[in-house]
Protein backbone atom coordinates (compact mmCIF):
# COMPACT_ATOMS: atom_id res chain seq x y z
CA UNK A 1 0.00 0.00 0.00
CA UNK A 2 2.89 2.38 0.78
CA UNK A 3 4.26 1.90 -2.71
CA UNK A 4 0.73 2.57 -4.56
CA UNK A 5 0.47 5.64 -2.74
CA UNK A 6 4.17 6.70 -3.25
CA UNK A 7 3.94 6.20 -7.16
CA UNK A 8 0.77 8.06 -7.01
CA UNK A 9 2.78 11.14 -5.43
CA UNK A 10 5.77 10.73 -7.45
CA UNK A 11 3.12 11.02 -10.43
CA UNK A 12 1.86 14.05 -8.76
CA UNK A 13 4.58 15.58 -8.12
CA UNK A 14 7.62 15.88 -10.75
CA UNK A 15 10.38 16.65 -8.38
CA UNK A 16 10.39 13.93 -6.52
CA UNK A 17 12.78 11.71 -8.79
CA UNK A 18 15.11 14.40 -8.55
CA UNK A 19 17.29 15.57 -5.59
CA UNK A 20 17.66 19.49 -5.49
CA UNK A 21 15.89 21.04 -2.19
CA UNK A 22 15.02 23.87 -0.61
CA UNK A 23 18.90 23.98 0.96
CA UNK A 24 19.65 23.93 -2.80
CA UNK A 25 17.36 26.92 -3.24
CA UNK A 26 18.86 29.07 -0.32
CA UNK A 27 22.32 28.11 -0.96
CA UNK A 28 22.24 29.19 -4.74
CA UNK A 29 20.54 32.62 -3.92
CA UNK A 30 22.66 33.90 -0.96
CA UNK A 31 25.01 36.61 -1.47
CA UNK A 32 28.42 38.31 0.58
CA UNK A 33 29.35 41.64 1.15
CA UNK A 34 31.97 41.82 -1.58
CA UNK A 35 33.39 44.83 -3.56
CA UNK A 36 35.55 47.40 -4.27
CA UNK A 37 37.51 48.67 -0.87
CA UNK A 38 35.86 51.88 -0.54
CA UNK A 39 32.05 49.84 -0.62
CA UNK A 40 33.43 47.32 1.38
CA UNK A 41 34.96 49.58 4.40
CA UNK A 42 31.98 52.10 4.21
CA UNK A 43 29.82 48.31 5.26
CA UNK A 44 28.28 48.34 1.68
CA UNK A 45 25.82 51.31 2.25
CA UNK A 46 26.22 52.85 -0.85
CA UNK A 47 22.62 52.33 -2.58
CA UNK A 48 22.13 56.86 -2.45
CA UNK A 49 25.72 57.24 -2.83
CA UNK A 50 26.51 55.68 -6.32
CA UNK A 51 29.93 56.97 -8.16
CA UNK A 52 31.90 53.25 -7.24
CA UNK A 53 32.10 50.57 -9.35
CA UNK A 54 30.36 48.08 -7.22
CA UNK A 55 27.15 50.55 -7.16
CA UNK A 56 26.58 48.88 -10.75
CA UNK A 57 25.63 45.06 -9.01
CA UNK A 58 23.50 47.21 -5.68
CA UNK A 59 21.42 50.23 -7.06
CA UNK A 60 22.17 51.33 -10.82
CA UNK A 61 21.56 54.54 -10.29
CA UNK A 62 25.13 55.00 -8.78
CA UNK A 63 26.27 55.46 -12.09
CA UNK A 64 24.80 58.22 -13.19
CA UNK A 65 26.63 60.50 -10.50
CA UNK A 66 29.82 59.50 -12.21
CA UNK A 67 31.66 63.02 -13.80
CA UNK A 68 34.46 61.26 -15.01
CA UNK A 69 35.76 57.69 -17.13
CA UNK A 70 36.83 55.27 -14.58
CA UNK A 71 38.59 51.66 -14.43
CA UNK A 72 39.69 50.29 -11.24
CA UNK A 73 40.50 46.76 -10.39
CA UNK A 74 39.90 44.64 -6.27
CA UNK A 75 41.97 41.92 -4.89
CA UNK A 76 40.55 40.65 -1.14
CA UNK A 77 42.80 38.22 1.00
CA UNK A 78 39.94 36.09 2.97
CA UNK A 79 41.52 34.24 5.50
CA UNK A 80 38.63 31.84 7.32
CA UNK A 81 38.46 29.77 10.83
CA UNK A 82 35.55 27.96 11.95
CA UNK A 83 35.39 26.13 15.68
CA UNK A 84 33.37 23.67 17.05
CA UNK A 85 33.05 20.87 19.62
CA UNK A 86 35.24 18.24 19.33
CA UNK A 87 36.12 14.76 20.87
CA UNK A 88 40.30 14.06 20.54
CA UNK A 89 41.24 10.49 20.37
CA UNK A 90 42.06 10.68 24.28
CA UNK A 91 38.27 10.74 24.52
CA UNK A 92 38.96 14.42 25.63
CA UNK A 93 36.14 17.62 24.58
CA UNK A 94 37.54 20.40 23.33
CA UNK A 95 37.19 22.63 20.60
CA UNK A 96 38.18 21.60 17.15
CA UNK A 97 39.51 24.44 14.90
CA UNK A 98 40.11 24.88 10.89
CA UNK A 99 41.57 27.86 9.02
CA UNK A 100 41.95 28.52 5.51
CA UNK A 101 42.98 31.49 3.33
CA UNK A 102 42.11 32.71 0.10
CA UNK A 103 42.69 35.34 -2.33
CA UNK A 104 40.02 36.26 -5.07
CA UNK A 105 39.03 39.10 -7.47
CA UNK A 106 35.63 40.41 -6.32
CA UNK A 107 35.19 43.55 -8.16
CA UNK A 108 36.64 44.95 -11.80
CA UNK A 109 34.77 47.40 -13.57
CA UNK A 110 34.47 50.13 -16.58
CA UNK A 111 32.49 53.34 -16.37
CA UNK A 112 32.22 55.54 -19.36
CA UNK A 113 30.75 59.53 -19.56
CA UNK A 114 29.31 60.93 -22.32
CA UNK A 115 28.63 64.84 -22.22
CA UNK A 116 25.11 65.20 -24.06
CA UNK A 117 25.25 68.96 -24.59
CA UNK A 118 21.40 68.76 -22.85
CA UNK A 119 20.21 70.48 -19.85
CA UNK A 120 17.27 68.10 -19.26
CA UNK A 121 19.83 65.04 -19.53
CA UNK A 122 23.41 66.50 -19.31
CA UNK A 123 25.40 63.45 -18.82
CA UNK A 124 24.94 59.86 -20.31
CA UNK A 125 26.75 56.94 -18.60
CA UNK A 126 27.58 53.62 -19.26
CA UNK A 127 29.36 50.24 -17.56
CA UNK A 128 30.76 46.87 -17.33
CA UNK A 129 31.67 45.07 -13.99
CA UNK A 130 32.25 41.90 -12.92
CA UNK A 131 31.74 41.35 -9.62
CA UNK A 132 31.70 38.34 -6.95
CA UNK A 133 28.59 38.67 -5.13
CA UNK A 134 28.80 35.37 -3.28
CA UNK A 135 31.78 33.28 -1.84
CA UNK A 136 30.75 29.67 -0.79
CA UNK A 137 34.01 28.62 0.84
CA UNK A 138 33.73 27.49 4.06
CA UNK A 139 34.92 23.89 6.21
CA UNK A 140 33.92 22.81 9.64
CA UNK A 141 34.47 19.93 11.37
CA UNK A 142 33.36 18.63 15.02
CA UNK A 143 31.60 15.77 17.34
CA UNK A 144 28.05 14.90 18.28
CA UNK A 145 27.69 12.92 21.34
CA UNK A 146 24.56 10.65 19.84
CA UNK A 147 20.84 10.26 20.77
CA UNK A 148 20.19 8.26 18.11
CA UNK A 149 21.52 7.24 14.84
CA UNK A 150 20.94 8.24 10.99
CA UNK A 151 20.60 4.24 10.72
CA UNK A 152 17.05 4.06 12.46
CA UNK A 153 16.15 7.34 10.38
CA UNK A 154 16.76 5.53 7.09
CA UNK A 155 15.16 1.85 8.26
CA UNK A 156 12.22 4.06 9.21
CA UNK A 157 11.32 5.41 5.73
CA UNK A 158 12.58 2.55 4.06
CA UNK A 159 9.55 -0.06 6.37
CA UNK A 160 6.87 2.95 5.82
CA UNK A 161 8.03 2.76 1.93
CA UNK A 162 7.54 -1.05 1.78
CA UNK A 163 10.44 -2.28 0.29
CA UNK A 164 11.78 -5.85 0.09
CA UNK A 165 15.18 -6.91 0.63
CA UNK A 166 14.65 -8.02 -2.85
CA UNK A 167 14.38 -5.06 -4.29
CA UNK A 168 17.30 -3.41 -2.15
CA UNK A 169 19.53 -6.23 -3.34
CA UNK A 170 22.12 -6.43 -6.13
CA UNK A 171 22.21 -10.30 -8.25
CA UNK A 172 22.69 -11.38 -11.77
CA UNK A 173 19.67 -10.23 -13.21
CA UNK A 174 18.66 -6.82 -11.42
CA UNK A 175 20.46 -3.99 -10.64
CA UNK A 176 19.22 -1.93 -7.87
CA UNK A 177 20.73 1.31 -8.49
CA UNK A 178 18.24 1.09 -12.02
CA UNK A 179 15.40 0.90 -9.62
CA UNK A 180 13.12 3.61 -10.23
CA UNK A 181 11.69 4.48 -6.74
CA UNK A 182 13.92 3.71 -4.35
CA UNK A 183 16.02 5.93 -2.55
CA UNK A 184 19.94 5.65 -2.72
CA UNK A 185 20.47 6.12 0.47
CA UNK A 186 18.39 2.81 1.73
CA UNK A 187 20.03 0.98 -0.94
CA UNK A 188 23.46 2.23 0.20
CA UNK A 189 22.42 1.38 4.03
CA UNK A 190 21.11 -1.86 3.23
CA UNK A 191 23.83 -3.22 0.99
CA UNK A 192 26.34 -1.93 3.77
CA UNK A 193 24.69 -3.58 7.13
CA UNK A 194 23.84 -0.01 8.16
CA UNK A 195 20.02 -1.08 8.47
CA UNK A 196 18.65 -4.94 8.32
CA UNK A 197 15.48 -6.91 7.70
CA UNK A 198 13.65 -7.84 10.90
CA UNK A 199 12.83 -11.53 8.81
CA UNK A 200 14.13 -12.53 5.32
CA UNK A 201 12.64 -11.56 2.32
CA UNK A 202 10.30 -8.92 4.47
CA UNK A 203 9.59 -4.74 4.22
CA UNK A 204 10.50 -4.34 7.27
CA UNK A 205 13.51 -2.87 8.95
CA UNK A 206 15.73 -2.18 12.42
CA UNK A 207 18.75 0.47 12.09
CA UNK A 208 21.61 -0.10 15.22
CA UNK A 209 21.13 2.10 17.96
CA UNK A 210 18.74 0.67 20.40
CA UNK A 211 17.67 3.20 23.31
CA UNK A 212 19.11 1.92 26.44
CA UNK A 213 21.89 -0.07 25.51
CA UNK A 214 23.75 1.71 22.78
CA UNK A 215 26.39 4.59 23.17
CA UNK A 216 28.01 6.56 20.59
CA UNK A 217 29.83 9.52 19.51
CA UNK A 218 29.89 10.88 16.02
CA UNK A 219 32.25 13.13 13.91
CA UNK A 220 31.24 15.64 11.13
CA UNK A 221 33.73 17.11 8.45
CA UNK A 222 31.67 19.46 5.81
CA UNK A 223 33.62 21.21 3.31
CA UNK A 224 32.08 23.76 0.71
CA UNK A 225 33.57 25.26 -2.11
CA UNK A 226 32.01 27.60 -5.02
CA UNK A 227 31.14 31.43 -6.28
CA UNK A 228 28.51 32.86 -7.35
CA UNK A 229 30.03 35.55 -10.51
CA UNK A 230 28.30 38.34 -12.64
CA UNK A 231 29.01 40.10 -15.10
CA UNK A 232 26.87 43.39 -15.24
CA UNK A 233 26.31 45.72 -18.19
CA UNK A 234 24.65 49.20 -17.14
CA UNK A 235 23.66 52.46 -18.62
CA UNK A 236 22.53 55.44 -16.61
CA UNK A 237 22.34 59.57 -16.29
CA UNK A 238 20.72 61.85 -14.28
CA UNK A 239 17.87 64.68 -14.89
CA UNK A 240 18.85 68.15 -13.82
CA UNK A 241 21.84 66.78 -11.49
CA UNK A 242 19.07 66.01 -9.10
CA UNK A 243 17.45 62.71 -10.34
CA UNK A 244 20.27 60.09 -10.75
CA UNK A 245 18.74 56.58 -12.77
CA UNK A 246 20.05 53.62 -14.13
CA UNK A 247 19.58 50.11 -15.41
CA UNK A 248 21.48 46.80 -15.59
CA UNK A 249 21.17 43.52 -17.02
CA UNK A 250 23.12 40.62 -14.65
CA UNK A 251 24.51 37.42 -16.22
CA UNK A 252 25.53 35.31 -13.25
CA UNK A 253 27.60 32.54 -13.41
CA UNK A 254 27.52 29.87 -10.41
CA UNK A 255 29.50 26.86 -9.49
CA UNK A 256 28.95 25.19 -5.98
CA UNK A 257 30.37 21.94 -3.88
CA UNK A 258 29.42 20.51 -0.91
CA UNK A 259 31.57 17.13 0.41
CA UNK A 260 29.82 15.69 3.83
CA UNK A 261 32.24 13.21 5.65
CA UNK A 262 29.65 12.37 8.61
CA UNK A 263 30.91 9.13 10.67
CA UNK A 264 29.05 6.77 13.57
CA UNK A 265 31.13 4.90 16.19
CA UNK A 266 28.83 2.95 18.62
CA UNK A 267 28.85 0.29 21.59
CA UNK A 268 25.87 -1.78 22.15
CA UNK A 269 24.26 -1.68 19.09
CA UNK A 270 22.03 -4.06 17.26
CA UNK A 271 24.01 -7.04 15.50
CA UNK A 272 23.67 -5.90 11.51
CA UNK A 273 23.40 -9.64 10.78
CA UNK A 274 22.06 -10.47 7.18
CA UNK A 275 22.84 -11.83 3.68
CA UNK A 276 21.35 -10.49 0.99
CA UNK A 277 17.93 -10.42 3.07
CA UNK A 278 18.32 -14.48 3.65
CA UNK A 279 19.28 -13.77 7.63
CA UNK A 280 16.88 -12.71 10.01
CA UNK A 281 18.50 -9.66 11.60
CA UNK A 282 17.77 -7.30 14.62
CA UNK A 283 19.35 -9.04 17.53
CA UNK A 284 20.85 -7.08 20.31
CA UNK A 285 24.43 -7.66 21.12
CA UNK A 286 26.03 -5.70 23.74
CA UNK A 287 29.44 -6.11 23.00
CA UNK A 288 29.22 -5.13 19.40
CA UNK A 289 31.16 -2.39 17.56
CA UNK A 290 30.08 -0.14 14.83
CA UNK A 291 32.26 1.68 13.21
CA UNK A 292 30.47 3.10 9.45
CA UNK A 293 30.76 6.67 7.74
CA UNK A 294 28.94 8.16 5.12
CA UNK A 295 30.80 10.39 2.76
CA UNK A 296 28.38 12.74 0.61
CA UNK A 297 29.22 14.53 -2.34
CA UNK A 298 26.85 17.12 -4.41
CA UNK A 299 27.96 19.30 -7.01
CA UNK A 300 25.90 22.40 -8.91
CA UNK A 301 26.85 24.85 -11.77
CA UNK A 302 24.63 26.84 -13.98
CA UNK A 303 23.85 30.34 -15.31
CA UNK A 304 21.31 33.14 -14.71
CA UNK A 305 20.11 36.17 -15.17
CA UNK A 306 18.60 39.29 -13.85
CA UNK A 307 17.35 42.86 -13.87
CA UNK A 308 17.92 46.15 -11.88
CA UNK A 309 16.79 49.28 -12.35
CA UNK A 310 17.53 52.45 -9.41
CA UNK A 311 16.49 56.21 -8.71
CA UNK A 312 18.82 58.53 -6.08
CA UNK A 313 17.16 61.87 -5.72
CA UNK A 314 19.01 64.90 -4.33
CA UNK A 315 16.84 67.80 -3.63
CA UNK A 316 19.98 69.52 -1.66
CA UNK A 317 23.84 69.07 -2.06
CA UNK A 318 23.64 67.58 1.53
CA UNK A 319 21.22 64.73 1.11
CA UNK A 320 20.17 62.15 -1.27
CA UNK A 321 18.13 58.96 -1.03
CA UNK A 322 18.17 55.83 -3.07
CA UNK A 323 15.79 52.95 -4.25
CA UNK A 324 16.75 49.77 -6.24
CA UNK A 325 14.91 47.29 -7.21
CA UNK A 326 16.19 43.48 -8.01
CA UNK A 327 14.47 40.97 -10.04
CA UNK A 328 14.98 37.44 -9.37
CA UNK A 329 17.60 35.93 -11.10
CA UNK A 330 16.52 32.55 -13.40
CA UNK A 331 18.54 29.96 -13.30
CA UNK A 332 19.48 27.06 -15.24
CA UNK A 333 21.38 24.24 -13.13
CA UNK A 334 23.05 21.22 -13.71
CA UNK A 335 22.91 18.61 -10.59
CA UNK A 336 25.12 15.65 -9.64
CA UNK A 337 25.00 13.47 -6.66
CA UNK A 338 26.69 10.13 -5.06
CA UNK A 339 27.62 8.30 -1.98
CA UNK A 340 29.87 5.81 0.35
CA UNK A 341 29.38 4.17 3.35
CA UNK A 342 32.23 2.74 4.78
CA UNK A 343 31.79 0.28 7.06
CA UNK A 344 33.46 -2.03 9.51
CA UNK A 345 31.30 -3.97 12.78
CA UNK A 346 34.19 -5.80 14.58
CA UNK A 347 32.86 -9.01 14.24
CA UNK A 348 34.34 -12.07 12.29
CA UNK A 349 30.81 -12.79 9.63
CA UNK A 350 31.17 -9.22 8.51
CA UNK A 351 34.01 -8.04 7.04
CA UNK A 352 34.70 -4.08 6.90
CA UNK A 353 34.23 -2.63 3.72
CA UNK A 354 31.83 0.06 1.53
CA UNK A 355 28.84 0.50 -1.03
CA UNK A 356 29.34 3.08 -3.53
CA UNK A 357 26.91 5.22 -5.85
CA UNK A 358 27.44 5.75 -8.77
CA UNK A 359 27.44 9.43 -9.93
CA UNK A 360 23.81 10.60 -11.10
CA UNK A 361 23.39 14.07 -13.14
CA UNK A 362 19.92 15.85 -14.17
CA UNK A 363 19.07 19.28 -14.78
CA UNK A 364 16.71 22.04 -12.93
CA UNK A 365 15.64 25.29 -12.66
CA UNK A 366 15.64 28.40 -10.08
CA UNK A 367 14.22 31.63 -9.50
CA UNK A 368 15.74 33.32 -6.42
CA UNK A 369 14.31 36.42 -4.59
CA UNK A 370 13.57 39.51 -5.56
CA UNK A 371 15.48 42.20 -3.33
CA UNK A 372 14.24 45.58 -2.75
CA UNK A 373 17.29 48.19 -1.22
CA UNK A 374 16.03 51.89 0.21
CA UNK A 375 19.05 54.05 1.04
CA UNK A 376 19.63 57.66 2.16
CA UNK A 377 22.81 59.55 2.48
CA UNK A 378 23.70 62.86 3.72
CA UNK A 379 27.25 64.98 3.61
CA UNK A 380 28.22 67.05 6.70
CA UNK A 381 30.41 69.91 5.65
CA UNK A 382 31.67 68.81 2.97
CA UNK A 383 34.28 66.54 4.62
CA UNK A 384 32.22 63.49 6.10
CA UNK A 385 29.62 61.29 4.90
CA UNK A 386 27.25 59.11 6.75
CA UNK A 387 24.89 56.61 4.79
CA UNK A 388 22.72 53.95 5.55
CA UNK A 389 21.09 50.65 3.39
CA UNK A 390 18.26 48.72 4.32
CA UNK A 391 17.19 45.76 2.09
CA UNK A 392 14.46 43.67 1.96
CA UNK A 393 14.94 39.66 0.65
CA UNK A 394 12.19 37.60 0.50
CA UNK A 395 13.61 34.08 0.71
CA UNK A 396 10.04 32.42 0.86
CA UNK A 397 9.59 33.46 -2.56
CA UNK A 398 12.12 31.03 -4.26
CA UNK A 399 10.52 29.04 -6.48
CA UNK A 400 12.35 25.48 -7.93
CA UNK A 401 11.17 24.01 -11.12
CA UNK A 402 11.62 20.78 -13.38
CA UNK A 403 14.43 21.06 -16.88
CA UNK A 404 11.45 21.36 -18.99
CA UNK A 405 9.12 24.00 -16.62
CA UNK A 406 7.07 21.63 -14.17
CA UNK A 407 6.73 23.32 -10.60
CA UNK A 408 8.40 21.34 -8.09
CA UNK A 409 5.45 21.86 -5.90
CA UNK A 410 6.74 19.52 -3.01
CA UNK A 411 10.00 21.75 -2.55
CA UNK A 412 8.60 25.12 -3.51
CA UNK A 413 6.19 24.17 -0.43
CA UNK A 414 9.26 23.46 1.97
CA UNK A 415 10.51 26.43 0.86
CA UNK A 416 7.41 28.38 2.51
CA UNK A 417 7.91 26.16 5.72
CA UNK A 418 11.44 26.60 6.64
CA UNK A 419 12.73 30.20 5.16
CA UNK A 420 10.94 33.69 5.49
CA UNK A 421 12.32 37.18 4.67
CA UNK A 422 15.98 38.30 5.71
CA UNK A 423 16.65 41.71 6.76
CA UNK A 424 19.90 43.83 5.85
CA UNK A 425 21.10 47.13 7.66
CA UNK A 426 23.87 48.70 6.39
CA UNK A 427 25.48 52.07 7.61
CA UNK A 428 29.10 53.64 6.44
CA UNK A 429 30.49 56.60 7.01
CA UNK A 430 33.86 58.78 5.54
CA UNK A 431 35.69 61.67 6.61
CA UNK A 432 37.96 63.32 4.49
CA UNK A 433 41.42 64.38 6.54
CA UNK A 434 43.07 65.88 3.97
CA UNK A 435 42.39 66.53 0.82
CA UNK A 436 44.04 63.16 -0.74
CA UNK A 437 43.74 61.30 2.54
CA UNK A 438 40.05 59.73 3.87
CA UNK A 439 39.50 57.09 6.74
CA UNK A 440 36.15 55.33 6.50
CA UNK A 441 34.13 52.63 8.42
CA UNK A 442 30.92 50.50 8.34
CA UNK A 443 28.72 47.85 9.94
CA UNK A 444 26.51 45.69 8.24
CA UNK A 445 23.92 42.78 9.67
CA UNK A 446 21.67 40.27 8.37
CA UNK A 447 18.67 38.66 9.72
CA UNK A 448 18.54 34.87 9.96
CA UNK A 449 16.30 33.73 7.06
CA UNK A 450 15.39 30.96 8.84
CA UNK A 451 11.58 30.34 10.44
CA UNK A 452 11.47 29.54 13.98
CA UNK A 453 9.79 26.08 13.15
CA UNK A 454 12.62 25.18 11.44
CA UNK A 455 15.72 26.37 13.58
CA UNK A 456 13.29 24.82 16.37
CA UNK A 457 12.89 20.99 14.69
CA UNK A 458 9.03 21.17 14.92
CA UNK A 459 8.91 20.34 11.24
CA UNK A 460 9.95 17.36 9.05
CA UNK A 461 13.14 18.76 6.91
CA UNK A 462 13.67 16.95 3.54
CA UNK A 463 17.03 16.99 2.63
CA UNK A 464 16.15 14.90 -0.05
CA UNK A 465 12.95 13.63 -1.85
CA UNK A 466 11.34 10.33 -1.11
CA UNK A 467 12.78 8.64 -4.21
CA UNK A 468 15.82 10.31 -5.73
CA UNK A 469 19.47 10.17 -5.64
CA UNK A 470 20.37 12.43 -2.69
CA UNK A 471 22.95 10.76 -0.21
CA UNK A 472 23.39 13.74 1.74
CA UNK A 473 20.55 13.83 4.90
CA UNK A 474 22.77 16.36 6.71
CA UNK A 475 22.08 20.59 6.52
CA UNK A 476 23.35 23.45 8.31
CA UNK A 477 20.95 26.47 9.43
CA UNK A 478 22.63 29.68 9.50
CA UNK A 479 21.72 32.51 12.17
CA UNK A 480 22.48 36.43 11.65
CA UNK A 481 25.41 37.56 9.80
CA UNK A 482 27.54 40.59 10.80
CA UNK A 483 29.82 43.12 9.54
CA UNK A 484 32.46 45.63 11.09
CA UNK A 485 34.20 47.06 8.55
CA UNK A 486 37.03 49.82 8.42
CA UNK A 487 39.15 51.17 5.48
CA UNK A 488 41.28 53.89 4.17
CA UNK A 489 42.16 55.62 0.55
CA UNK A 490 44.56 57.67 -1.28
CA UNK A 491 44.29 59.80 -4.02
CA UNK A 492 46.70 61.67 -5.94
CA UNK A 493 45.12 63.38 -9.57
CA UNK A 494 43.61 60.89 -11.45
CA UNK A 495 44.84 57.56 -9.52
CA UNK A 496 42.90 56.24 -6.22
CA UNK A 497 44.28 53.74 -3.75
CA UNK A 498 41.79 52.15 -1.49
CA UNK A 499 42.54 49.38 1.40
CA UNK A 500 39.78 47.59 3.83
CA UNK A 501 39.52 45.49 6.46
CA UNK A 502 36.05 43.37 7.11
CA UNK A 503 35.22 41.15 9.78
CA UNK A 504 32.74 38.51 9.51
CA UNK A 505 30.88 36.55 11.92
CA UNK A 506 28.34 34.05 12.08
CA UNK A 507 26.90 31.12 14.02
CA UNK A 508 25.39 28.07 12.16
CA UNK A 509 23.92 24.74 13.66
CA UNK A 510 24.66 21.12 11.65
CA UNK A 511 21.93 18.49 11.60
CA UNK A 512 23.30 15.35 10.59
CA UNK A 513 19.37 14.50 9.85
CA UNK A 514 15.86 15.46 10.50
CA UNK A 515 14.91 15.67 14.36
CA UNK A 516 11.63 15.53 13.35
CA UNK A 517 11.29 12.44 12.04
CA UNK A 518 9.43 9.72 14.42
CA UNK A 519 11.84 7.17 13.96
CA UNK A 520 14.73 8.08 16.36
CA UNK A 521 15.47 10.80 19.34
CA UNK A 522 16.68 14.34 18.03
CA UNK A 523 19.88 14.17 16.82
CA UNK A 524 22.72 16.52 18.65
CA UNK A 525 23.42 19.22 16.49
CA UNK A 526 26.44 21.38 15.82
CA UNK A 527 27.28 24.97 16.90
CA UNK A 528 29.75 25.92 14.65
CA UNK A 529 31.03 29.23 15.01
CA UNK A 530 32.36 30.90 11.93
CA UNK A 531 34.78 34.33 11.21
CA UNK A 532 36.42 35.70 8.43
CA UNK A 533 38.74 38.54 8.32
CA UNK A 534 39.08 39.90 4.56
CA UNK A 535 41.76 42.47 3.62
CA UNK A 536 40.82 44.41 0.41
CA UNK A 537 43.20 46.56 -2.02
CA UNK A 538 41.46 48.14 -4.51
CA UNK A 539 43.14 51.14 -7.30
CA UNK A 540 41.74 52.86 -9.85
CA UNK A 541 42.05 55.42 -12.64
CA UNK A 542 39.43 58.49 -13.08
CA UNK A 543 40.19 60.08 -16.51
Amino acid sequence: MYKRISTLILAALPCVAFAQTAFDAYQMSRYDLRGTARFMSMGGAFGALGGDLSSLNQNPAGIGVYRKNEIGFTLDIDMQQSKAPFLSENLQWGTGSMSQTKTLVPNVGYVGVANTGSDLMPIFQWGFSYGRTASFNRRYKGTLDMNGSLSNVIAGYTTADGYTTGELTNDNNYNYWNYDHAPWMSLLAYNSYFINPLAADMNQYSGLWKDGTTYGVADYDVEEKGFVDEYEINIGGNFSNSVYWGMGLGITDIEYTRNVYYQEFMTGALSPVHDNGAVVAGAPDLNNEVNAALSSQQRITGTGVNFKVGLIYRPINEFRVGLAVHTPTYYNLNQSNDGIIDYNFGQSDIRPGYTATPVQAYSWKLRTPWRLIASAATVIGGRGIVSMDYEYRPYQNMSTKTDDGLSCTDVNGDIKTYYKAANILRLGGEFRVTPNFSVRAGYAIESSPSTKEFKNDEVYVYTSNPYDTSTSPSYSIDDKTQYITCGIGYKYKSFYADAAYVHKSRTTDFHPYSGHNGYTDDPSIGEVKLNSNNLVFSVGFKF
